[in-house]
C-alpha cells in the first residue's frame, strides 16, 4: 500500500490519508471545498464554487499519483441538498468526461457544513 500526502490538496484533519493506492487502484478520501493553502472553506453557500474547489482538490490527489480524472472508475458524491443536483452535475461533468460509475446521495450534514463532497476510485497505470 502507498499513502498519499500532497500539500496541493487539503491535509487530512483526522486519522486518515488523502488517498491509498492498493492492488492497482487508488481510493481517495472524500474531498470538500477546503483551500489547501489556508484551510478555509471556498464558496460559502455556493455549490458551484464549492464543487469547483472539490474538483481542484481531487485533481491534486490524482496528480500526486500520476493519474487524471479519466482514470476514475467510480465516484461517490454527497450533497447537502439534492436541490443542488443539476448545478453540481454541470461542474462534475466538466471533469469526469469519461463517465465513471457514480453514486450521488443527499446527506443530512457534511463536514464543516459544506454543500458537497466527492470521493474517487481510480485505476492505477
Amino acid at each position: 500500500m502507498k499513502f498519499t500526502n500532497t500539500d496541493k490538496a487539503p491535509a487530512a484533519v483526522g486519522p486518515y490519508s488523502q488517498a491509498v493506492a492498493a492492488n492497482g487502484f487508488l481510493f481517495t478520501s472524500g474531498q470538500i471545498a477546503l483551500d489547501p493553502a489556508t484551510g478555509n472553506i471556498v464558496g460559502e453557500g455556493d455549490v458551484v464554487a464549492q464543487a469547483e474547489q472539490v474538483m481542484k482538490n481531487l485533481s491534486a490527489v490524482l496528480e500526486a499519483n500520476g493519474l487524471t480524472f479519466t482514470d476514475a472508475i467510480k465516484t461517490t458524491c454527497f450533497l447537502a441538498d439534492m436541490g443542488d443536483f443539476a448545478v453540481f452535475n454541470e461542474v462534475y461533468g466538466k471533469y469526469f468526461t469519461s463517465k465513471p460509475a457514480r453514486s450521488c446521495v443527499a446527506v443530512k450534514t457534511l463536514p464543516k457544513n459544506v454543500l458537497c463532497e466527492v470521493e474517487v476510485i481510480a485505476e492505477m497505470k
